[in-house]
């Protein structure tokens, strides 16, 4: 494992009966980064990042966080392992009996020893890291727009200031103001708490926008991990039909337009519109 490699998946294989999703695949994470895990409808990118969490058991191969291997650990080590990790699962998964403060408290009340004056005030303050105004802690999650509860189950995925940051479809069904607002919040949380970052998403609009690098995962395994310049020139179908194809190049006229104005929150090289 890599010095600077926060993740590692050696030779991970998972089945579902006779269909197979992943065959020998490989991943590594850098620390700092933000990667995007991108592929096509069945291309197992939640199942994937399910793996990697230790919420879906693989039939073979090898987890790692921080270069210890996720099987061999006991549960303390375990759980003392965990609080490092904060994931936000598509539409935030919120318990709808609680309301969003109960909510971003779950993991705190699991993982710390505070009282619950302090917890309650933690969690406060995550509420508002993410943009939400402080009536929205009292509301319930069936009260919140879709944009309003994602940023409340990004709130939670952060109660623990974890060092990685899984997120599932953080974009999926929001407008593009609203996509482009909860891309520019990624990029400045990612920036101001120096967390690593794994987009699992079909957005082109958040590749261009704020990562780093790109995996792309298609034949049941990552074929190509690299910055987006790189991998859209990669010569897979698949790939050439999505970064090549028209919702790609619009993807990529909006990311240089940003970049020139200044307002693009990525600093990688942008890739070459064709």
């Amino acid at each position: 494992m890599s010095t600077d490699e926060v993740i590692r998946v050696y030779g991970l294989c998972n089945r579902f009966g006779a269909q197979v999703v992943h065959e020998d695949l490989d991943l590594g994470i850098r620390r700092g980064e933000i990667l995007a895990l991108v592929g096509g409808s069945g291309a197992g990118k939640s199942v994937l990042m399910r793996s990697i969490l230790g919420l879906q058991p693989y039939s073979a191969g090898r987890v790692e966080w921080f270069g210890l291997d996720v099987a061999s650990l006991d549960d303390h080590a375990r759980r003392a392992q965990e609080r490092r990790l904060g994931v936000m699962f598509q539409d935030g998964a919120l318990f709808s009996s609680l309301t969003v403060l109960e909510n971003v408290m779950v993991p705190l009340k699991e993982h710390s020893i505070l009282d619950e004056h302090f917890i309650r005030e933690l969690a406060r303050l995550k509420i508002a890291l993410v943009g939400l105004p402080p009536d929205a802690a009292d509301k319930y999650p069936e009260a919140l727009s879709g944009g309003m509860r994602k940023r409340a189950g990004l709130a939670r995925a952060l109660a623990l200031d974890p060092e990685v940051l899984f997120l599932d479809e953080p974009t999926s069904g929001l407008d593009p103001i609203g996509a482009a607002d909860f891309d520019s919040l990624i990029a400045t949380l990612h920036q101001a708490l120096h967390i690593t970052v794994i987009l699992v998403t079909h957005d082109l609009d958040s590749v261009y926008a704020i990562c780093e690098r790109v995996a792309v995962l298609a034949e049941r395994k990552v074929i190509v991990v690299d910055r987006p310049a790189v991998v859209q020139a990669h010569p897979h179908p698949w790939i050439q039909q999505c970064f090549r194809g028209p919702r790609a190049r619009m993807a990529y006229t909006q990311h240089l337009a940003m970049q020139r104005s200044g307002t693009d929150p990525d600093p990688a090289e942008a890739p070459v519109a064709h």
